[in-house]
């Protein structure tokens, strides 16, 4: 599937979130004005901000599709995306940190549950059956849309703020009612309130990860991405079904979750006629979107491939190494055999210092001997031996 396209997904997952945190939250507030247990207030504020950000989620849909205004000529697509940061801050300070703070403060000053021993228990157990069926939604909706990919990869990939956020936010509520039920049940058995302080903690620290992880992938998405690897081969395909094969370069990006931008330079034949070029751009941009329903705004550029833009492929690194091979290193190697090192070889063989050896040295050797050889029968060593 091209982008997700899950505005209407989103939506349906957000109402059935924000209508079951809604309740929990009303009878987790009474079971806590009954107990006074620790646990059960972090469970509380935590159905509080998820409620809080279901609002959240839906004032950002409902003002991303405002129209474009010459201040924000590409439109409010992404206050998707800002209204979704701002879940992952709601959730990290009212819901983590306050966690955080209570199990603190139950450490501090532990005490037993009391009186409706049996209220937490029963809440919880409530709580868990409506968080199921909140995620069991967003599960349903989620599968709709987010193709063959894994749950971990849907997250990272998803360009729609609203399913994983929903989808985290339940997983993080279950995995919280499931501490809070330990915490309230070990503090029943042993009627010691820091295990009741422990599982208010445990809560905390599960919303501070969730919302560090939220954060980071909302933070992503306001900084901007690129159409996903499909998307982006669906474009370069419907620009070579519509004439434009060579693709100088492709630019895309994700003003919202079903808005992108595409831009980019296309190599196109020099004879045609400007009128023929339009139409041609024309009918590449019907079929980009087609091809990616989620694309919006188009800027296509033509532009000739140059002689130097060719270069690298058949005449710039390809004619250096060939001219370095044929008239380089093979001039220089071919050089010093007949006029470098080897004409200096030569050369003194015919007048330098080969001359020298020959003329002089051979000369001045040939003289000394010859004068030796012919001295010592004079007056030398057989001059001696007459003597004798």
């Amino acid at each position: 599937m091209s982008a997700d396209h899950t505005a209407g997904h989103g939506t349906k997952a957000v109402l059935a979130a924000l209508m079951a945190n809604t309740g929990i939250a009303i009878t987790k507030f009474i079971a806590y004005a009954l107990t006074g247990s620790s646990s059960m207030l972090s469970e509380a504020i935590h159905s509080v901000a998820d409620a809080g950000n279901q609002v959240l989620l839906l004032v950002g849909a409902k003002r991303a599709r405002r129209d474009a205004t010459p201040e924000h000529p590409f439109g409010y697509a992404r206050d998707r995306y800002y209204y979704a940061f701002l879940v992952a801050i709601v959730l990290f300070t009212l819901g983590g940190l306050f966690s955080l703070y209570e199990a603190w403060h139950k450490f501090s000053d532990p005490h037993p549950i009391d009186s409706w021993k049996w209220v937490p228990v029963v809440v919880l157990l409530v709580a868990i059956g409506l968080e199921i069926f909140s995620l069991r939604t967003a599960v349903v909706e989620s599968n709709k849309v987010r193709g063959g990919l894994g749950w971990r990869r849907f997250i990272q990939r998803s360009k729609a703020p609203e399913l994983p956020v929903i989808l985290l936010e339940d997983i993080g509520a279950l995995l919280g009612l499931v501490f809070a039920l330990f915490g309230v049940t070990m503090t029943l058995i042993t009627n010691d309130g820091r295990w009741d302080a422990l599982g208010a903690a445990m809560i905390g620290t599960l919303l501070c990860l969730i919302a560090f992880v939220l954060g980071k992938e909302t933070k992503s998405m306001l900084m901007g991405e690129a159409a996903t690897p499909e998307d982006i081969d669906a474009i370069r395909g419907a620009l070579s079904q519509e004439g434009f094969p060579d693709v100088i370069h492709l630019r895309t990006l994700h003003l919202g979750p079903d808005d992108i931008l595409v831009t980019g330079k296309v190599a196109a034949p020099s004879t045609l006629k400007l009128s023929e070029l339009a139409s041609q751009i024309d009918q590449a941009e019907v079929a980009i979107r087609s091809a990616v329903p989620a694309v919006r705004l188009i800027y296509l550029e033509p532009d000739v491939r140059r002689a130097e833009e060719m270069k690298p492929a058949g005449g710039g690194a390809a004619a250096e190494e060939k001219k370095r091979v044929g008239g380089g290193a093979a001039a220089k190697e071919k050089k010093p055999v007949g006029g470098g090192a080897g004409a200096k070889a030569k050369k003194p063989g015919v007048g330098g210092a080969g001359a020298k050896a020959t003329g002089g040295a051979a000369t001045k050797a040939s003289g000394a001997a010859a004068t030796k050889a012919k001295k010592p029968p004079i007056g030398g060593a057989a001059g001696k031996s007459d003597p004798a």
